[in-house]
């Protein structure tokens, strides 16, 4: 039998301090379990019963505030939380929609609250001309109002610098910069990479000698024919671009060329000093920096020491709130129905940002079955991508306009190529003149690998029932015989595509075909050889919608069909928008890190590209309709 000893003295006092100690760590981390419960609890109720953050009055003299930091584009490619979280984080919202832009100078014309605007536009990224030259219009309109437009900025691009140039003043920070330099397309060439260095063979088939999408991965420069169609439509885009700004300045295109010019002589001239040689140009009205900038508007206006910078003002998000309230199930006015086909065109189910044969001809028909809705808009912002997905899209329009729902296609910075394709069946379509457009044609690239693998010691080798067993294998060589087949494929899709674009615009395809073989045009351009009806932006499309619907002036609305958010992302949205939520995130590293991120668009093109030479069954090539002219 044993006996359990007793433990000395020293032992169970160590015992019991360990003990102790565990007892009051325990007791520590359940006060902090339930006390971050009961904080959960608390915002939850909060979010639920206060909806957010209390909306301040818009009180009369206000200036409001356009300064959006990030992308110009049609649609969030973000979900809704994560940008509120972003916004909230420091981090910036990365995009601001072209329609918000458009809807805060519409109602800014008209509301006797907003007495001027303040522009940053310094801080705004461009993928293209159209919509840039249509928020510009629609400063210009304030203006028109009888409304002073101040813009103000630390370094403007030649992009930034138009919508600025709207202004009745523009001011430049004394040590920042602009410059007009003119358009460029530049790309790289990787042939010698690939077939000299890496030993991988690229095999491409096309119609047309100006489909140029491909040039990079078997050339190491570009056609004569790329050059020469480029340079046409590049120059018809430049040219309207300084016509634009020098109707607004004062000054004619020819000065500003000279200009361009004679660049490095100005800029010696100025010593130098950026900022010095935009006001000698010019191009501003006065060397400021932001507090100069923020005084004038106190002295203008009215001064609000809690207000940054001093002056009463209003943020464009926040006068959107109050002018645009969200529109509820119960508004049962008819409507115009936007949908957004924005980015490369692959198949399937696609976010937001990219165009989905499945996902983008959901939303069609959706605004099909809707009752409520009598015309839809489809507003096309790309270079295309997969010919099956553009003919998904298109049947989807040709649908809509069997049901008797007219459709008006709406181009923004680009529609072409598979952009084109999906446009093309719509009852009217309008470009902008800056828009990039046609590039009607396809192409399919193959790539082999039997050398890469050679220069490691691998071979491919084996047996097949048939001749053609096996004779899309990429790590064999391309047997000839099936490089006709791809011939024909590519082929029969280029007579497809044009017979449909003559069948949808009253020509024939003999008449396409002039204008077609993968040549870009400018939407001036395009609507000068009939592949456009008219020259116009988004809210003339949509006006020509409701027309062509039967709709009487202010018993309709605008709608735009997109994925709606979860009821629980929809909570979680509103909660981080608000102040309380924005306090708890505002300061959080982690959510900086998380949220910071860049898609630049040469990455969306590899994407494409790879989902292009990805093989699927019952396909040996993919037929592609994409153009790489996005600017």
């Amino acid at each position: 039998m044993s006996t359990v000893q007793p433990r000395a003295p020293l032992t169970r006092f160590i015992v019991g301090i360990w003990d102790g100690m565990n007892f009051i760590r325990r007791l520590i981390l359940n006060f902090l379990f339930f006390g971050l419960l009961f904080l959960v609890a608390l915002l939850i109720l909060i979010a639920i019963v206060g909806g957010g953050s209390r909306q301040s009055p818009l009180l009369e003299r206000t200036t409001l505030v356009i300064a959006p930091e990030g992308a110009l584009v049609e649609q969030y490619k973000s979900d809704p939380f994560m940008r509120a979280l972003a916004e909230n984080s420091g981090s910036g919202v990365g995009e601001v929609q072209l329609r918000d832009v458009l809807r805060a100078l519409e109602a800014a014309k008209t509301d006797d609250r907003i007495e001027r605007v303040l522009l940053r536009t310094d801080r705004m990224t461009f993928s293209g001309y159209a919509s840039m030259r249509e928020v510009a219009e629609a400063i210009s309109e304030v203006r028109a109002a009888g409304k002073q437009v101040v813009a103000f900025g630390e370094y403007f691009g030649q992009q930034q610098y138009l919508l600025a140039a709207q202004a009745d003043e523009v001011y430049l920070d004394p040590e920042g910069g602009m410059m007009l330099e003119g358009l460029a397309g530049y790309r790289q060439y990787y042939r010698e990479a690939l077939a000299d260095k890496l030993g991988v063979d690229v095999h491409l088939f096309k119609v047309g000698e100006y489909k140029s999408a491909a040039e990079p991965y078997i050339l190491d420069g570009a056609s004569p024919e790329s050059k020469e169609a480029d340079l046409y439509w590049m120059n018809d885009i430049w040219q309207r671009h300084i016509a634009d700004i020098a109707k607004v300045r004062g000054t004619t295109p020819e000065a500003l060329n000279a200009g361009v010019d004679t660049l490095p002589q100005g800029i010696a001239a100025a010593q130098g000093d950026l900022a010095q040689y935009a006001l000698s140009q010019k191009f501003v009205d006065g060397l400021k920096t932001r507090g100069e900038v923020e005084d004038l508007l106190v002295e203008r206006g009215v001064a609000d020491e809690d207000a940054e910078g001093g002056f009463r003002q209003v943020s464009m998000r926040d006068f959107l709130a109050h002018v645009s309230p969200a529109s509820s199930a119960a508004d049962r006015r008819d409507q115009v129905a936007v949908v957004v086909a924005e980015g490369g065109i692959t198949g399937g189910e696609q976010p937001p940002g990219t165009i989905g044969g499945e996902s983008t001809s959901a939303l069609l028909r959706e605004a099909l079955e809707d009752e409520h809705v009598k015309s839809v808009v489809l507003r096309v912002d790309s270079g295309g991508g997969e010919v099956f997905a553009s003919e998904q899209i298109r049947r989807e329009v040709d649908a809509l306009k069997a049901a008797g729902k007219p459709v008006v296609v709406s181009m923004g910075d680009v529609a072409a190529s598979g952009g084109y394709w999906i446009s093309m069946n719509a009852d009217r379509i309008y470009a902008d003149a800056s828009t990039i457009t046609g590039s009607i044609g396809i192409f399919a690239l193959v790539p082999t690998f039997p050398r890469t693998l050679e220069k490691i010691g691998v071979r491919t080798d084996g047996v097949g029932t048939t001749r053609f067993a096996g004779a899309f294998d990429l790590t064999r060589e391309l047997q000839p015989e099936a490089g006709q087949a791809i011939q024909a494929i590519i082929d029969r899709g280029y007579a497809n595509f044009i017979g449909k674009v003559g069948e949808a615009r009253g020509r024939s395809s003999a008449e396409i075909d002039t204008v077609a073989r993968g040549r870009v045009w400018s939407g001036t351009q395009a609507l000068d050889r009939g592949l456009v009806d008219e020259l116009g932006g988004l809210r003339t499309a949509i006006a020509k919608a409701a027309e062509l619907g039967g709709l009487e002036e202010g018993k309709w609305r605008t709608r735009y069909v997109e994925k709606t958010a979860t009821p629980f992302g929809r909570f979680l949205t509103g909660f981080v928008s608000g102040r309380l939520g924005g306090a708890l995130v505002g300061h959080s590293d982690i959510a900086r890190g998380l949220l910071a991120r860049a898609v630049p668009r040469a990455e969306q093109d590899l994407q494409l590209l790879e989902s292009v030479i990805t093989p699927q069954p019952g396909r040996p090539v993919k037929a592609v309709a994409y153009c790489f002219c996005e600017l």
